[in-house]
């Protein structure tokens, strides 16, 4: 079986007789020793700007990263696309095809796709500050890539409608919430998929699926697309599994997080600078920024830093028991797998309907 930490460190082997005319053969790279201070007068001298393509599926879901880099760094500009990672990356493939590449960083959920771009030489080596405070499992050994944050999925509900909690999975298929449920399609994004695969799983097979489909939920495109309908749809939606509104949620949500092992998703959101990047100083700042202390702890969530406690109530992410934070990697990874899988949703709940949920006005 391949091993659960694949993605961090398969690629060291992939790229040793791979030669890079810049940096040679099994290149290494130093850990940033330069201050944040230091390397934001650098950044200011190359321009001032730095240009990151995030994956998710609001167009906004970054703004509150773009506006605490920015008054941080006076004078800097950090320009955000969020997009879904899958139409994100094809396009960062496109730029490394053409020799056009015009995006600094990438910050995207399909972590498949770091290794490959290792191996093809088209990654910028650095290990930012704060580098030696990551989960070893959280980072490419060579500095081609590491995590940024942890990002998970959570069951949620509306407390105006739904009185008892929900803990497991077993409860989306309660009486009361026929028809009043709403998922977003499996077949349409690869940690969705990843959360049916592990239900399943552990609720041995695909006999809770059809009862879930017996249900009646409403398929959507987008894991954001759920809270916006559950939140504003006056009752006729009330709870999902297919997403995340964070772990201390406001009213009217309430969340819930399976405490059976590996029973659900998690996984570092993962970053890195490609090698021919316009502004490698200002990419710099931006993730050496994204790593600090100041930034891990005042995001909330889980950090990809050992050094830093868990939010309020929860251990830090090793230490949760309902999840296996490095087996989403491991998945994504057997790519013939996910598509088997991706073609059994399809069959049984058809293609994804609706715009990109970007385009989406709901």
């Amino acid at each position: 079986m391949v091993s659960s930490k694949l993605l961090f460190v398969l690629a060291s082997a992939a790229v040793s007789s791979a030669f890079d005319p810049q940096l040679g053969y099994n290149s290494f790279v130093d850990v940033e020793n330069r201050t944040i201070d230091e390397i934001y007068q650098a950044a200011l001298k190359e321009g001032g700007t730095v240009t990151l393509w995030h994956g998710g599926d609001e167009k906004n879901q970054q703004n509150s990263l773009k506006q605490a880099f920015e008054e941080r760094f006076p004078g800097m500009t950090l320009n955000v696309t969020v997009d879904l990672s899958k139409y994100h990356d094809v396009n960062i493939d496109r730029q490394i095809a053409t020799g056009d590449v015009y995006v600094d960083s990438v910050a995207l959920q399909t972590l498949h796709d770091y290794p490959r771009w290792k191996s093809q030489g088209a990654l910028l080596p650095y290990k930012p500050l704060g580098w030696d405070a990551l989960y070893k499992d959280f980072r490419d050994a060579d500095g081609y890539y590491n995590g940024f944050y942890v990002l998970n999925w959570a069951n949620r509900w509306n407390t105006d409608y739904v009185k008892e909690p929900i803990k497991e999975f077993d409860d989306f298929l309660r009486p009361e919430f026929k028809n009043k449920l709403i998922l977003t399609y499996p077949n349409d994004d690869d940690a969705v998929l990843f959360a049916f695969d592990l239900i399943m799983k552990q609720q041995g097979g695909y006999e809770w699926f059809e009862k879930l489909l017996a249900q009646k939920p409403r398929w959507v495109r987008g894991s954001a697309t759920p809270n916006t309908l559950i939140s504003n749809s006056n009752g006729t939606y009330t709870a999902s599994f297919t997403g995340s509104i964070g772990l201390t949620p406001s009213a009217p949500f309430n969340v819930s997080l399976p405490t059976a092992p590996n029973s659900f998703v998690s996984w570092p959101q993962t970053g890195a600078i490609l090698k021919d990047a316009p502004h490698p100083e200002g990419a710099k700042l931006l993730h050496s920024y994204i790593l600090s202390e100041e930034f891990q702890a005042a995001r909330g969530g889980w950090s990809v830093r050992s050094d830093i406690d868990g939010p309020a109530g929860y251990p830090k992410i090793f230490d949760v028991p309902g999840t296996d934070v490095t087996k989403f990697s491991e998945f994504m990874a057997d790519r013939a797998a996910v598509e088997r899988l991706r073609f059994y949703f399809e069959d049984k709940i058809g293609s994804a309907q609706g715009l990109s949920p970007l385009e989406d006005n709901l």
